[in-house]
C-alpha cells in the first residue's frame, strides 16, 4: 500500500527550499552596482532595477536586471529599412572608444543589447542557427557603439556617431560594414527571468577597472537617410540612475 503520510511536508519543505535559494541567488544576481526603484518605464520589460559591471580576469560581466522579464519585448517589423525601430539594453561608460578599436576619444562607449527584425548587423555571426548569417536582426545580439549628442535626432538627444563618406576611421576587425561608429563582437547575451548579462574580453581591463558606467533601455529608430544621422536614440525607457550621470563603479 502506498501511503501520502510524510508526502506533505516533505513537498513543503522542497518547496520552501527552492523558494529561498531562487530569492538568495536573485538578491546575488543583484547586489551591488547601480539600485534603481521600480516603476519609471512603461514596459517592465525595460524597467531597470539595478545596473552592475564585474570583472574577472580579462572578461567583463555587464548586468542588468528589470522589474518584469527580461528581453520579453521586441519591435514590432515594419517591412522596411528607414524608419525601422531598435530596442536596446545599453551601458554608457566613461571607458575611451580607442579601447575596443575605434579612434581615440571618438565619442560615449557604450555596450549595447539589440533587437531589431527588419534589418540584420552581425554578417559575421548566425545567431538563430539556420544556416543563414543575414536574418537574425530579430536575435537580441550585441554591439560597441559610439554616442554624441546630436541635434538631428531631437534637441538634447543622443545618435550613433556617423562615418562621413570618403572618411576611413580606425576601427574594430569585428565592425559590420555600416557607416556607423559600431561593432558587432563575438559576445551572446544571456536572458534570465528579471536579468540581463553578458560577458566578453577586454584586452586592457585595468582600465575599464578606472571607468564609470550606467544603465539604460531605450528605443532607436533608422531615418531615411545614412547621414541624416543614421541611427538616432528616439526614446529613453529608463536610466538605471535616473539622470544619466554614469554613478556606477566596477566591481563595487
Amino acid at each position: 500500500m502506498i501511503t501520502f503520510k510524510n508526502t506533505v511536508p516533505t513537498l513543503l519543505a522542497h518547496t520552501l527550499s527552492a523558494v529561498l535559494l531562487f530569492s538568495a541567488s536573485s538578491v546575488m544576481a543583484h547586489s551591488n552596482g547601480i539600485k534603481a526603484q521600480a516603476g519609471n518605464a512603461k514596459e517592465a520589460a525595460f524597467d531597470i532595477i539595478h545596473a552592475k559591471i564585474t570583472t574577472k580576469g580579462d572578461l567583463a560581466t555587464f548586468h542588468i536586471g528589470v522589474s518584469g522579464k527580461a528581453g520579453a519585448v521586441k519591435p514590432t517589423a515594419t517591412g522596411k529599412l528607414a524608419g525601422s525601430d531598435v530596442f536596446s539594453y545599453v551601458w554608457p561608460t566613461t571607458l575611451n572608444p580607442a579601447e575596443v578599436g575605434f579612434e581615440k576619444d571618438a565619442g560615449i562607449l557604450a555596450l549595447a543589447v539589440t533587437a531589431h527584425p527588419d534589418f540584420d548587423d552581425t554578417p559575421l555571426y548566425d545567431e538563430n542557427g539556420d544556416g543563414d548569417k543575414t536574418n537574425d536582426g530579430n536575435v537580441w545580439h550585441s554591439h560597441w557603439v559610439v554616442l554624441k549628442p546630436n541635434d538631428k535626432c531631437g534637441k538634447g538627444s543622443l545618435g550613433v556617431v556617423d562615418i562621413p563618406k570618403g572618411e576611413k576611421p580606425t576601427l574594430p576587425k569585428t565592425w559590420p560594414g555600416l557607416p556607423l561608429l559600431i561593432d558587432s563582437p563575438d559576445a551572446t547575451p544571456i536572458f534570465k527571468g528579471d536579468s540581463l548579462d553578458i560577458t566578453i574580453k577586454i584586452d586592457n581591463i585595468t582600465n575599464l577597472k578606472l571607468a564609470k558606467f550606467d544603465g539604460v533601455t531605450s528605443g532607436l529608430r533608422v531615418n531615411e537617410s545614412a547621414h541624416a544621422p543614421l541611427l538616432c536614440v528616439k526614446d529613453v525607457f529608463d536610466v538605471a540612475s535616473g539622470d544619466l550621470s554614469l554613478p556606477g563603479i566596477v566591481n563595487k
